[in-house]
């Protein structure tokens, strides 16, 4: 399954990482193998990953291209 998450701050205030890592923590049910955080400025985003098909950490979420 997994899930993820975004938080905006239309302030203009930054977001904290500790903010997203709070909310995944609290859908770690929906993916227990992984997640990730990324904030910049105002916005934060964050993810967990259930690893269905690939356990390999060069699956590991975000990818980047």
């Amino acid at each position: 399954m997994g899930g993820i998450l975004g938080i905006l701050d239309k302030t203009g205030k930054p977001v904290e990482a500790t903010w997203v890592r709070r909310a995944t923590a609290k859908m770690a049910h929906r993916g227990p193998d992984g997640d990730g955080v990324w904030c910049a400025e105002n916005v934060g985003l964050g993810h967990r990953r259930l690893a269905v098909i690939d356990l390999t950490e060069t699956a590991a979420q975000p990818m980047r291209d």
